[in-house]
């Protein structure tokens, strides 16, 4: 596994600092974690929980909020509705950059953000929250004896777990404004609301609150003798357990072939004669059973595809598979790839580009169709993609067989 980290654009302008934790080989999906109020993507829950999900095959972007952590800006000018932006931006960035974000996870007030973001995210399947308030202006009670003075004064200093915060009037005013029962109530998402009935910061009748708004598919876990901030590791590991289990039914949660998988076949190839015809033969790929044989102009039965034609199959199979990993990596509108192919032999002279120049030479042409909505620059990365196929790559690289008699 490792972890890539990076920065992006957030809502004001400002460069956050990210981390997203990767499994090895290719992602089976795509997660974004919202950490919890004047906390960052480093908190012990925010990595453990990152850390085990990207071991079961799930990436997962965490990020630090503008003005906390290693992010640009100042905490005392960010909101809740700022917070939800910077939530967009991101899942924006990995959409850019790798691929949408499937699942949403939130600790805390990331939970109730990332129920406000949800919607705008269209690609997230399934939402799962911990330890989340029912309403975002839970969170004034940590300074709730600071309230007064700040929507006297504008803005105060107070101190969160030790530390110091300025808070505004302005996100007093944005936070009372939100209405999250609603956003609950039209998510049309699956959502997983994990709490523990001993949080004493965010007590559990807001989890209740949450459970009976959504509409289901909505599932309630709860994280008994576990504290708010899930400092135990047992606690956050049990929370990722849950979260992946829980997240099979809506996502594809199951590790994909590594890419080399395309270029390398582990499988032996068995071709052995039926002698049903002159040519017929019986080709074994591990389960797999197929049938090759001649045209009848070619003094076969037909009762099969031809060597050639064998050829130019796997070559537009690995085409086709090789354009689509891409697509759904980036996220592109690809709808359907169909490649045609034609195996013909030529003159050296009539290829311009080629460095044989006598004699005759073998050319596939090959044409792709590429169905979905995709705009210039989608279409022409997707055919410069299509070169970069590993039997494309074998055809046109030095080949050697190596031939020996069966003892």
């Amino acid at each position: 596994m490792a972890t890539e980290r990076f920065q992006f654009q957030g809502e004001g302008g400002h460069q956050l600092a990210a981390a997203l934790e990767l499994p090895d080989g290719e992602p089976a999906a795509y997660a974004l974690f919202a950490h919890c109020f004047t906390c960052g993507k480093d908190t012990l829950a925010a990595k453990r929980i990152s850390v085990s999900l990207a071991a079961k095959g799930i990436a997962v972007l965490r990020f630090d909020f503008t003005g906390l952590g290693s992010s640009e800006g100042d905490f005392a000018n960010s909101t809740f509705s700022s917070n939800v932006a910077d939530l967009v931006h991101a899942a924006d960035h990995l959409r850019e950059t790798r691929k949408a974000p499937s699942m949403l996870i939130g600790h805390s007030l990331g939970g109730a953000a990332i129920l406000a973001a949800a919607d705008k995210i269209p690609e997230a399947k399934a939402v799962a929250t911990i330890a989340a308030p029912s309403d975002p202006a839970h969170v004034t009670g940590l300074f709730k004896d600071h309230v007064d003075a700040i929507r006297a004064q504008g803005e105060v200093e107070v101190s969160l777990a030790g530390r110091p915060f300025r808070i505004k009037r302005e996100f007093l005013d944005d936070i009372v404004e939100q209405e999250l029962m609603k956003d609950i109530t039209g998510l049309h998402k699956a959502l997983l609301v994990m709490h523990s009935p001993v949080d004493d910061t965010v007590g559990i009748d807001n989890a209740t609150k949450i459970f009976i708004s959504a509409k289901h598919p909505k599932s309630f876990v709860s994280l008994d003798h576990a504290d708010h901030l899930l400092t135990k590791p047992a606690d956050a590991l049990y929370t990722a357990d849950v979260i992946t289990a829980w997240a099979s039914r809506y996502i594809n949660t199951a590790k994909p072939a590594k890419a080399m998988d395309l270029a390398e076949a582990p499988r032996q190839v068995v071709v052995q004669e039926t002698r049903k015809s002159k040519f017929n033969q019986t080709i074994s790929v591990g389960p797999h059973r197929l049938v090759a044989d001649e045209p009848v102009a070619a003094g076969g039965e037909d009762a099969g595809p031809g060597p050639y034609d064998f050829l130019l199959a796997g070559l537009g199979a690995c085409t086709s598979m090789t354009m689509r990993l891409y697509a759904d990596r980036k996220s592109l509108p690809l709808d359907r790839v169909t490649v045609t192919l034609k195996h013909s032999k030529i003159y050296a002279k009539d290829c311009a580009e080629c460095e044989t120049r006598d004699g005759m030479l073998d050319q596939i042409d090959r044409v792709i169709a590429m169905e979905g909505t995709l705009d210039v620059e989608q279409r022409k990365k997707l055919m410069e993609i299509a070169d970069k196929c590993p039997v494309h790559r074998t055809l046109t690289s030095e080949i050697r067989i190596v031939t020996k008699a069966a003892e």
